[in-house]
C-alpha cells in the first residue's frame, strides 16, 4: 500500500511575520528545539510511513541553508537510486506569473513518478502524524481527498492566516475558510493532503489554465463544491510556525516534557529525524546553573540558564543570565549579560553586560550575524584595491 505513495511537501509560506528569522534562509530550514530544523517534522512524517519518493517545492527563497541541511537526505533514508529527494521552485516567478520552465519540470517529476498517490504536507504546519494510519483511513474512507484538521481551543489566540474547516455529520468536508480569531474553538486544517496522482494533476491543469495557479491547499478551496472530501481528526500537538511569535512559542512549549514527547514522538516511535553533526558534549563549569532547559552538544556554560535552548557552540559565560531565551548555533553572551525573551540567531555575540528584555508575545529577534575570516576578508579587499 505505502509503495505507492509519494510525497510533496510545499515550503514557501508568507513569511512577512517571521522575516527577521528568514532574510538568509527559507523559513523550513531555522533551527528549532536547539538541534532541529523545522524541515524536519514533514520529512520525518512521511520516511516514518515508508515513503521514499519525497519532492520539496519551495518558492524563491534562499536554499543555501537547507540544502546544506538536507544533502541527499541520507539522514531521512532518501539517499536512493530509484526516487529519493527532490527540491523544485514552484510554478510562478519573482513577477507572480506562471513560469513555464518550471511548470514543464514540475510536471516531469510526477510524470516520471511511479507512485499513483500523493500525500501532501506544508513545512510550517509542525506535527507528528502517522501517516500509515492516515492513508489507510483514506483509503476506507473511498473519497477523493481525505483532509486533515485538529480541534483546538485556542483558535482566538494563535493560528493566525490557517484554513478553518467545517465538516457535516457524515465526516464530509463541506467548507474551508479562514481563521479570523472570532472563536476560541475551531477546526484548523494541517494543510495536510491524500489525494490520487492524476486527481492532483487534473486540479493543478485545470488552475494553470485558468491563470490562477496557487498552492495545493488553496486550489482544492476553490474546487470544493465539485470534491467529495473525507476528514481526518488529528488529536497531537500542533504548532503553525508563521510568525516569529509562533516561532517562539514553539520553542518555549519544547520545554514541557508531555508536548516534547509527543512532538519527537518518544512514545509513539515515530521520531524526528535530522542532520547529525560531530560536536563534542557541552561543558558545564562550576558556576553553572541550568534550570528546565534544552542544551545542544559543543556549548560551554558558566552563567545561568533557565527556560531556555541552545543550540550548538553556544557559549553562556561568567555571570549571564538568561531567561526565557533561544540561542543559536555558535552565539557568545559574554560576561554579566542578561536577556529574557530573546531570540539570538547564529553568530552572534552580545557584549558584556548588555541588557535586553521583551514579551512573550514580542520576542526580541537578534538577526543573524555573517561570520568572517577577517584575514582572508582583508586580502580580499586588498586585492581589489590594489586593481584599482
Amino acid at each position: 500500500m505505502i509503495r505507492n505513495y509519494m510525497a510533496i511537501i510545499y515550503l514557501a509560506e508568507n513569511k512577512e511575520n517571521i522575516s527577521p528569522l528568514t532574510k538568509v534562509r527559507a523559513l523550513a530550514s531555522i533551527p528549532v528545539g536547539g538541534s532541529y530544523r523545522i524541515i524536519d517534522f514533514s520529512l520525518s512524517n512521511v520516511v516514518n510511513a515508508g515513503i521514499r519518493n519525497v519532492g520539496l517545492f519551495c518558492g524563491n527563497e534562499e536554499l543555501n541553508s537547507l540544502t546544506d541541511h538536507i544533502g541527499m537526505g541520507a539522514e531521512w533514508d532518501l539517499a536512493r537510486k530509484k526516487d529519493g529527494i527532490f527540491i523544485f521552485k514552484q510554478m510562478l516567478d519573482t513577477n507572480f506569473s506562471l513560469n513555464q520552465s518550471r511548470i514543464r519540470k514540475n510536471m516531469e517529476y510526477f510524470f516520471r513518478s511511479t507512485q499513483k498517490n500523493i500525500v501532501v504536507l506544508n513545512a510550517h504546519m509542525v506535527y507528528n502524524l502517522d501517516i500509515a494510519d492516515l492513508i489507510e483511513k483514506h483509503e476506507a474512507s473511498e473519497k477523493e481527498i481525505t483532509m486533515v484538521y485538529k480541534k483546538v481551543k485556542n483558535a482566538n489566540e494563535h493560528f493566525n492566516h490557517c484554513s478553518s474547516v467545517k465538516i457535516d455529520e457524515n465526516n464530509r468536508v463541506i467548507g474551508i475558510g479562514q481563521n479570523l480569531f472570532f472563536k476560541e474553538e475551531e477546526n484548523i486544517s494541517l494543510d495536510a493532503f491524500v489525494l490520487s496522482k492524476e486527481l492532483m494533476l487534473k486540479l493543478l491543469v485545470d488552475s494553470i489554465q485558468e491563470g490562477k495557479y496557487n498552492i495545493l491547499s488553496e486550489i482544492i478551496a476553490r474546487n470544493l463544491p465539485s470534491l467529495n472530501i473525507n476528514a481526518y481528526e488529528f488529536k497531537g500537538y500542533l504548532q503553525c510556525i508563521n510568525s516569529t511569535r509562533e516561532y517562539f512559542d514553539f520553542n518555549m512549549n519544547l520545554l514541557n516534557q508531555e508536548i516534547r514527547d509527543d512532538v519527537f514522538g518518544l512514545k509513539s516511535g515515530r521520531k524526528i529525524l535530522t542532520k547529525v553533526k560531530d560536536s563534542p558534549s557541552t561543558f558545564f563549569k562550576e558556576t553553572a546553573d541550568v534550570e528546565n532547559s534544552l542544551v545542544s552538544n559543543g556549548c560551554i556554560i558558566e552563567g545561568t540558564v533557565k527556560n531556555s535552548i541552545l543550540s550548538r557552540g553556544a557559549i553562556i559565560e561568567k555571570d549571564v543570565v538568561l531567561e526565557e531565551c533561544v540561542i543559536l548555533q555558535d552565539c557568545h553572551i559574554k560576561k554579566g549579560a542578561h536577556l529574557k525573551n530573546v531570540i539570538v540567531d547564529k553568530n552572534n555575540i552580545i557584549h558584556e553586560n548588555e541588557k535586553l528584555s521583551a514579551s512573550r508575545e514580542y520576542p526580541l529577534v537578534i538577526e543573524k550575524s555573517m561570520k568572517w575570516n577577517t584575514k582572508q576578508y582583508q586580502d580580499l579587499m586588498d586585492y581589489i584595491r590594489n586593481k584599482e
